[in-house]
Protein backbone atom coordinates (compact mmCIF):
# COMPACT_ATOMS: atom_id res chain seq x y z
CA UNK A 1 0.00 0.00 0.00
CA UNK A 2 2.63 2.48 0.75
CA UNK A 3 4.55 1.78 -2.47
CA UNK A 4 1.15 2.31 -3.93
CA UNK A 5 1.19 5.42 -2.89
CA UNK A 6 4.53 6.16 -3.68
CA UNK A 7 3.90 5.60 -7.14
CA UNK A 8 1.04 7.44 -7.82
CA UNK A 9 2.68 10.20 -5.92
CA UNK A 10 5.58 9.55 -8.65
CA UNK A 11 2.85 9.62 -11.03
CA UNK A 12 1.62 12.85 -10.27
CA UNK A 13 4.79 14.83 -10.21
CA UNK A 14 5.82 13.17 -13.57
CA UNK A 15 2.59 14.98 -14.81
CA UNK A 16 3.58 18.12 -13.07
CA UNK A 17 6.93 17.86 -15.28
CA UNK A 18 5.47 17.58 -18.24
CA UNK A 19 3.39 20.31 -17.51
CA UNK A 20 6.41 22.14 -17.64
CA UNK A 21 7.99 21.09 -20.28
CA UNK A 22 4.91 21.48 -22.52
CA UNK A 23 4.96 25.99 -22.12
CA UNK A 24 5.55 27.11 -25.22
CA UNK A 25 7.18 30.32 -25.97
CA UNK A 26 7.62 32.23 -28.89
CA UNK A 27 9.38 36.02 -30.23
CA UNK A 28 8.90 39.09 -31.83
CA UNK A 29 11.31 40.90 -33.95
CA UNK A 30 11.09 44.50 -36.20
CA UNK A 31 12.67 47.33 -37.81
CA UNK A 32 12.20 50.66 -36.72
CA UNK A 33 12.73 54.06 -38.71
CA UNK A 34 12.40 57.15 -37.99
CA UNK A 35 11.37 61.02 -39.32
CA UNK A 36 14.15 60.90 -41.68
CA UNK A 37 14.04 57.23 -42.82
CA UNK A 38 17.32 55.77 -41.46
CA UNK A 39 17.17 53.15 -38.65
CA UNK A 40 16.16 54.98 -35.46
CA UNK A 41 18.75 53.61 -32.65
CA UNK A 42 17.26 53.63 -29.21
CA UNK A 43 13.56 53.00 -29.77
CA UNK A 44 11.37 52.22 -26.76
CA UNK A 45 9.13 48.86 -27.82
CA UNK A 46 6.66 48.23 -25.89
CA UNK A 47 4.55 44.78 -26.16
CA UNK A 48 1.38 44.79 -24.10
CA UNK A 49 -0.09 40.94 -24.55
CA UNK A 50 -4.37 41.57 -24.60
CA UNK A 51 -5.56 38.25 -23.55
CA UNK A 52 -3.95 37.45 -20.33
CA UNK A 53 -2.01 40.54 -18.97
CA UNK A 54 1.57 40.73 -19.62
CA UNK A 55 4.03 43.76 -20.77
CA UNK A 56 7.03 43.43 -22.22
CA UNK A 57 9.80 45.83 -24.05
CA UNK A 58 13.01 46.17 -25.02
CA UNK A 59 14.66 48.89 -27.35
CA UNK A 60 16.54 49.08 -30.79
CA UNK A 61 20.08 48.16 -31.50
CA UNK A 62 22.32 50.75 -33.45
CA UNK A 63 21.03 49.27 -36.69
CA UNK A 64 17.33 50.28 -35.58
CA UNK A 65 16.40 46.69 -34.98
CA UNK A 66 14.69 45.01 -32.06
CA UNK A 67 13.96 41.39 -30.89
CA UNK A 68 12.31 40.05 -28.30
CA UNK A 69 12.48 36.28 -27.13
CA UNK A 70 10.62 34.38 -24.63
CA UNK A 71 7.36 35.38 -25.14
CA UNK A 72 4.34 33.68 -24.53
CA UNK A 73 2.24 32.44 -27.17
CA UNK A 74 -0.48 34.99 -27.29
CA UNK A 75 -2.25 38.36 -28.93
CA UNK A 76 -0.45 41.67 -28.40
CA UNK A 77 -1.04 45.53 -28.85
CA UNK A 78 2.92 46.61 -29.78
CA UNK A 79 3.85 50.60 -29.75
CA UNK A 80 6.96 51.91 -30.70
CA UNK A 81 8.29 55.68 -28.31
CA UNK A 82 10.57 57.51 -28.93
CA UNK A 83 11.62 59.69 -25.89
CA UNK A 84 8.98 59.07 -24.01
CA UNK A 85 5.97 59.70 -26.86
CA UNK A 86 4.23 56.88 -28.88
CA UNK A 87 4.66 57.35 -31.88
CA UNK A 88 3.12 54.60 -33.89
CA UNK A 89 0.90 51.62 -32.21
CA UNK A 90 -0.06 47.94 -34.28
CA UNK A 91 -2.84 45.98 -32.12
CA UNK A 92 -3.95 42.05 -32.62
CA UNK A 93 -0.78 40.92 -33.08
CA UNK A 94 -1.22 37.54 -32.50
CA UNK A 95 2.56 35.44 -31.95
CA UNK A 96 3.17 32.22 -33.64
CA UNK A 97 5.47 29.39 -33.37
CA UNK A 98 8.58 28.97 -35.48
CA UNK A 99 10.27 32.13 -36.98
CA UNK A 100 9.71 35.33 -35.22
CA UNK A 101 6.77 37.68 -37.03
CA UNK A 102 8.30 40.63 -38.19
CA UNK A 103 6.58 43.89 -36.44
CA UNK A 104 8.44 46.94 -38.63
CA UNK A 105 7.77 50.76 -37.93
CA UNK A 106 8.30 53.25 -40.43
CA UNK A 107 7.51 56.75 -38.82
CA UNK A 108 8.21 58.66 -42.23
CA UNK A 109 5.83 56.83 -44.05
CA UNK A 110 3.53 57.02 -41.14
CA UNK A 111 3.98 60.62 -40.85
CA UNK A 112 3.44 61.01 -44.45
CA UNK A 113 -0.34 58.78 -44.32
CA UNK A 114 -1.34 60.93 -41.04
CA UNK A 115 -0.54 64.16 -42.70
CA UNK A 116 -2.53 62.55 -45.99
CA UNK A 117 -5.04 62.04 -44.14
CA UNK A 118 -5.43 65.05 -42.36
CA UNK A 119 -5.57 67.06 -45.24
CA UNK A 120 -8.30 64.69 -46.10
CA UNK A 121 -10.38 65.13 -43.10
CA UNK A 122 -9.70 69.28 -43.83
CA UNK A 123 -10.85 68.91 -47.17
CA UNK A 124 -13.86 66.71 -46.58
CA UNK A 125 -15.04 68.81 -43.87
CA UNK A 126 -14.47 72.50 -46.11
CA UNK A 127 -16.06 70.63 -48.74
CA UNK A 128 -19.76 69.49 -46.77
CA UNK A 129 -19.13 66.26 -48.92
CA UNK A 130 -19.71 63.06 -47.00
CA UNK A 131 -16.64 60.61 -47.00
CA UNK A 132 -15.96 57.66 -49.66
CA UNK A 133 -15.48 54.22 -49.32
CA UNK A 134 -12.23 54.69 -49.72
CA UNK A 135 -11.59 57.60 -47.32
CA UNK A 136 -13.50 55.82 -44.47
CA UNK A 137 -11.68 52.83 -44.70
CA UNK A 138 -8.16 54.87 -44.08
CA UNK A 139 -9.02 57.01 -41.33
CA UNK A 140 -9.62 56.41 -37.63
CA UNK A 141 -13.04 56.33 -35.62
CA UNK A 142 -11.93 59.63 -34.12
CA UNK A 143 -11.58 61.38 -37.75
CA UNK A 144 -14.62 60.02 -39.48
CA UNK A 145 -16.60 61.32 -36.04
CA UNK A 146 -14.97 64.97 -36.63
CA UNK A 147 -15.82 65.11 -40.39
CA UNK A 148 -18.82 63.79 -39.96
CA UNK A 149 -19.88 66.15 -37.02
CA UNK A 150 -18.47 69.13 -39.61
CA UNK A 151 -21.00 67.52 -42.41
CA UNK A 152 -23.43 67.95 -40.24
CA UNK A 153 -22.79 71.63 -39.01
CA UNK A 154 -22.14 72.56 -42.57
CA UNK A 155 -25.16 71.38 -44.31
CA UNK A 156 -27.20 73.23 -41.44
CA UNK A 157 -25.34 76.54 -41.61
CA UNK A 158 -25.77 75.81 -45.34
CA UNK A 159 -29.35 75.82 -45.36
CA UNK A 160 -29.67 78.79 -42.94
CA UNK A 161 -27.56 80.76 -44.97
CA UNK A 162 -28.95 80.33 -48.27
CA UNK A 163 -29.28 84.17 -48.86
CA UNK A 164 -25.43 84.21 -48.01
CA UNK A 165 -24.96 82.03 -51.84
CA UNK A 166 -27.19 83.92 -53.00
CA UNK A 167 -25.66 87.13 -52.29
CA UNK A 168 -22.36 85.65 -53.11
CA UNK A 169 -23.24 84.48 -56.64
CA UNK A 170 -24.71 88.46 -57.61
CA UNK A 171 -21.79 90.11 -56.06
CA UNK A 172 -19.80 87.69 -58.30
CA UNK A 173 -22.10 87.91 -61.98
CA UNK A 174 -22.71 91.45 -61.46
CA UNK A 175 -18.85 92.19 -60.69
CA UNK A 176 -18.03 90.18 -63.75
CA UNK A 177 -20.28 92.32 -65.69
CA UNK A 178 -18.80 95.03 -64.36
CA UNK A 179 -21.92 96.58 -62.34
CA UNK A 180 -19.51 97.50 -59.77
CA UNK A 181 -22.65 99.36 -57.57
CA UNK A 182 -24.82 96.32 -57.55
CA UNK A 183 -21.47 94.36 -56.98
CA UNK A 184 -20.91 96.14 -53.84
CA UNK A 185 -24.20 95.93 -52.16
CA UNK A 186 -24.85 92.22 -53.02
CA UNK A 187 -20.88 91.24 -51.11
CA UNK A 188 -21.93 93.92 -48.39
CA UNK A 189 -25.28 91.28 -47.77
CA UNK A 190 -23.13 88.44 -48.21
CA UNK A 191 -20.81 89.55 -45.32
CA UNK A 192 -23.62 90.93 -43.26
CA UNK A 193 -24.68 86.69 -43.40
CA UNK A 194 -21.46 86.03 -42.27
CA UNK A 195 -18.31 88.39 -41.75
CA UNK A 196 -15.68 85.68 -41.59
CA UNK A 197 -15.65 84.57 -45.54
CA UNK A 198 -12.56 86.00 -46.85
CA UNK A 199 -13.34 85.58 -50.26
CA UNK A 200 -16.42 87.67 -49.60
CA UNK A 201 -14.36 90.40 -48.50
CA UNK A 202 -11.79 89.57 -51.11
CA UNK A 203 -14.21 90.38 -53.87
CA UNK A 204 -16.15 93.13 -51.88
CA UNK A 205 -12.75 95.20 -52.18
CA UNK A 206 -12.63 94.52 -56.24
CA UNK A 207 -16.03 95.93 -56.12
CA UNK A 208 -15.42 98.85 -54.44
CA UNK A 209 -11.86 99.51 -56.68
CA UNK A 210 -14.03 98.98 -59.49
CA UNK A 211 -16.35 101.26 -58.46
CA UNK A 212 -13.67 103.73 -57.34
CA UNK A 213 -12.56 104.38 -61.27
CA UNK A 214 -16.15 105.53 -62.02
CA UNK A 215 -16.55 108.02 -59.93
CA UNK A 216 -14.94 111.65 -58.86
CA UNK A 217 -13.87 113.76 -56.04
CA UNK A 218 -14.72 112.88 -52.58
CA UNK A 219 -16.90 109.97 -53.86
CA UNK A 220 -13.68 108.00 -55.57
CA UNK A 221 -11.86 108.76 -52.39
CA UNK A 222 -14.52 106.87 -50.38
CA UNK A 223 -15.13 104.36 -52.34
CA UNK A 224 -11.30 103.62 -52.68
CA UNK A 225 -11.32 103.82 -49.00
CA UNK A 226 -13.64 100.89 -48.85
CA UNK A 227 -11.70 98.95 -51.11
CA UNK A 228 -8.48 99.13 -48.70
CA UNK A 229 -10.71 98.42 -45.47
CA UNK A 230 -12.31 95.51 -47.62
CA UNK A 231 -8.45 94.29 -48.42
CA UNK A 232 -7.59 94.95 -44.77
CA UNK A 233 -10.41 92.71 -43.35
CA UNK A 234 -9.81 89.78 -46.03
CA UNK A 235 -6.08 89.64 -45.18
CA UNK A 236 -7.27 89.71 -41.51
CA UNK A 237 -9.05 86.79 -42.38
CA UNK A 238 -6.10 84.87 -44.72
CA UNK A 239 -2.95 86.74 -44.29
CA UNK A 240 -0.81 84.17 -46.18
CA UNK A 241 -2.53 84.85 -49.74
CA UNK A 242 0.17 86.19 -51.95
CA UNK A 243 -2.64 87.46 -54.63
CA UNK A 244 -4.51 89.13 -52.23
CA UNK A 245 -1.82 91.08 -50.96
CA UNK A 246 -1.08 91.62 -55.12
CA UNK A 247 -4.60 93.05 -55.39
CA UNK A 248 -4.35 95.56 -52.62
CA UNK A 249 -1.55 96.71 -54.13
CA UNK A 250 -2.83 97.44 -57.83
CA UNK A 251 -5.53 99.00 -55.37
CA UNK A 252 -3.71 101.32 -53.63
CA UNK A 253 -1.39 102.58 -57.01
CA UNK A 254 -4.58 103.70 -58.43
CA UNK A 255 -5.03 105.94 -55.60
CA UNK A 256 -1.78 107.25 -56.03
CA UNK A 257 -0.41 105.60 -52.68
CA UNK A 258 2.73 104.03 -53.92
CA UNK A 259 4.94 103.70 -50.88
CA UNK A 260 1.78 101.71 -49.43
CA UNK A 261 1.61 99.58 -52.49
CA UNK A 262 5.34 98.58 -52.45
CA UNK A 263 4.63 97.66 -48.98
CA UNK A 264 1.93 94.83 -50.09
CA UNK A 265 4.05 93.65 -53.22
CA UNK A 266 6.72 93.06 -50.59
CA UNK A 267 4.51 91.06 -48.28
CA UNK A 268 2.88 89.26 -51.57
CA UNK A 269 6.47 88.51 -52.78
CA UNK A 270 7.56 87.46 -49.25
CA UNK A 271 4.66 84.67 -48.88
CA UNK A 272 5.21 83.79 -53.04
CA UNK A 273 8.79 84.25 -53.85
CA UNK A 274 8.63 82.83 -57.30
CA UNK A 275 5.65 85.35 -58.25
CA UNK A 276 7.81 88.08 -57.23
CA UNK A 277 8.52 89.42 -60.76
CA UNK A 278 4.92 89.12 -61.98
CA UNK A 279 4.03 91.06 -58.98
CA UNK A 280 6.08 93.88 -59.41
CA UNK A 281 5.77 93.82 -63.34
CA UNK A 282 1.70 94.30 -62.61
CA UNK A 283 2.21 97.40 -60.72
CA UNK A 284 4.38 98.85 -63.35
CA UNK A 285 1.56 98.11 -65.66
CA UNK A 286 -0.96 99.79 -63.58
CA UNK A 287 1.34 102.51 -62.97
CA UNK A 288 1.78 102.98 -67.14
CA UNK A 289 -1.73 103.03 -67.71
CA UNK A 290 -2.03 105.92 -65.13
CA UNK A 291 0.44 107.79 -66.61
CA UNK A 292 2.92 107.62 -63.70
CA UNK A 293 5.74 106.86 -65.35
CA UNK A 294 8.58 107.26 -62.43
CA UNK A 295 6.99 105.00 -60.13
CA UNK A 296 6.01 102.63 -63.08
CA UNK A 297 10.04 102.56 -64.11
CA UNK A 298 10.93 101.45 -60.29
CA UNK A 299 8.13 98.71 -60.23
CA UNK A 300 9.45 97.40 -63.69
CA UNK A 301 13.11 97.59 -62.24
CA UNK A 302 12.22 95.57 -59.04
CA UNK A 303 10.38 92.72 -61.82
CA UNK A 304 13.92 92.25 -63.02
CA UNK A 305 15.56 92.33 -59.88
CA UNK A 306 13.11 89.54 -58.80
CA UNK A 307 13.17 87.58 -61.90
CA UNK A 308 16.18 88.60 -64.17
CA UNK A 309 14.56 86.03 -66.90
CA UNK A 310 11.48 87.97 -67.14
CA UNK A 311 11.22 89.34 -70.63
CA UNK A 312 8.65 91.63 -70.65
CA UNK A 313 10.01 93.38 -67.92
CA UNK A 314 13.22 94.33 -69.74
CA UNK A 315 11.15 95.64 -72.26
CA UNK A 316 8.50 97.68 -70.16
CA UNK A 317 11.77 99.03 -68.07
CA UNK A 318 13.82 100.31 -71.18
CA UNK A 319 10.50 102.03 -72.67
CA UNK A 320 9.91 103.48 -69.24
CA UNK A 321 13.17 105.22 -69.25
CA UNK A 322 12.53 107.03 -72.71
CA UNK A 323 11.47 109.58 -71.16
CA UNK A 324 14.98 110.37 -70.10
CA UNK A 325 16.20 110.16 -73.39
CA UNK A 326 18.73 113.06 -74.38
CA UNK A 327 20.42 114.36 -77.24
CA UNK A 328 24.28 114.97 -77.42
CA UNK A 329 25.54 118.74 -77.81
CA UNK A 330 25.00 119.26 -81.72
CA UNK A 331 21.84 117.62 -81.60
CA UNK A 332 22.59 114.98 -84.06
CA UNK A 333 22.32 111.51 -81.89
CA UNK A 334 20.50 109.94 -79.23
CA UNK A 335 21.58 109.46 -75.56
CA UNK A 336 20.01 106.80 -73.89
CA UNK A 337 19.79 107.02 -70.11
CA UNK A 338 21.38 104.35 -67.64
CA UNK A 339 20.19 101.02 -68.61
CA UNK A 340 17.60 101.28 -71.51
CA UNK A 341 19.83 99.94 -73.94
CA UNK A 342 20.62 97.07 -72.01
CA UNK A 343 16.75 96.54 -71.40
CA UNK A 344 16.46 96.00 -75.16
CA UNK A 345 19.63 93.85 -75.63
CA UNK A 346 18.68 91.57 -72.87
CA UNK A 347 14.88 91.55 -73.96
CA UNK A 348 16.47 90.32 -77.33
CA UNK A 349 18.04 87.85 -75.94
CA UNK A 350 15.42 86.02 -73.96
CA UNK A 351 12.81 86.43 -76.47
CA UNK A 352 14.18 87.38 -80.16
CA UNK A 353 10.81 86.43 -81.80
CA UNK A 354 9.15 87.72 -78.79
CA UNK A 355 5.77 90.13 -79.55
CA UNK A 356 8.07 93.08 -78.32
CA UNK A 357 10.95 92.08 -80.24
CA UNK A 358 10.60 94.46 -83.36
CA UNK A 359 9.77 97.56 -81.00
CA UNK A 360 13.00 96.50 -79.63
CA UNK A 361 15.09 96.71 -82.26
CA UNK A 362 13.68 100.18 -83.03
CA UNK A 363 14.92 101.25 -80.06
CA UNK A 364 18.25 100.27 -80.13
CA UNK A 365 17.96 101.45 -83.94
CA UNK A 366 17.22 104.67 -83.08
CA UNK A 367 20.51 105.02 -80.64
CA UNK A 368 22.86 103.95 -83.09
CA UNK A 369 21.84 106.38 -86.40
CA UNK A 370 22.57 109.91 -86.45
CA UNK A 371 19.52 112.65 -86.75
CA UNK A 372 20.08 114.41 -90.07
CA UNK A 373 19.74 117.86 -89.58
CA UNK A 374 21.07 119.65 -92.99
CA UNK A 375 18.72 122.20 -94.31
CA UNK A 376 17.39 121.48 -97.80
CA UNK A 377 16.32 123.45 -100.07
CA UNK A 378 12.90 121.94 -102.11
CA UNK A 379 13.28 124.30 -104.78
CA UNK A 380 17.00 123.71 -105.57
CA UNK A 381 18.03 122.12 -108.44
CA UNK A 382 18.26 118.49 -108.62
CA UNK A 383 22.36 117.64 -109.55
CA UNK A 384 22.25 116.78 -113.20
CA UNK A 385 18.68 117.66 -113.61
CA UNK A 386 17.44 121.09 -115.54
CA UNK A 387 16.94 124.77 -114.30
CA UNK A 388 13.51 125.85 -113.43
CA UNK A 389 12.20 127.86 -115.91
CA UNK A 390 10.83 131.23 -115.21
Amino acid sequence: MTAMKKLVGLTALSMLFVGGALAQTTSLEGDVKGDDGKPLIGAMIKLERTDIKGNYKVKTDKKGHWFHAGLPIGTYNISCEVDGVVKDTVKGVRSRMGDPLPINFDLQKMANATKTRQEAVAKAAESGLPLTKEQSREMSKEEKEAIEKAVKERAAAMAKNKDLNDAFNEGMETLKNKQYDVSVKAFEKAAAQDPKQFVVWANMAEAYTGLATTLQGAEKEAAAQKSYDAFSKAIEIKPDDAGTHNNFALAYAKGGKFPEAEAELDKAAAIDPAGAGKYYFNLGAVLTNTGKLEPASSAFKKAIDRDPNYAEAHYQYGMSLASKLTMTADGKKIIPPPGMRESFETYLKLSPTGINAPGAKGMLEQMESSIETKYVNPDAPKKGGATKKK
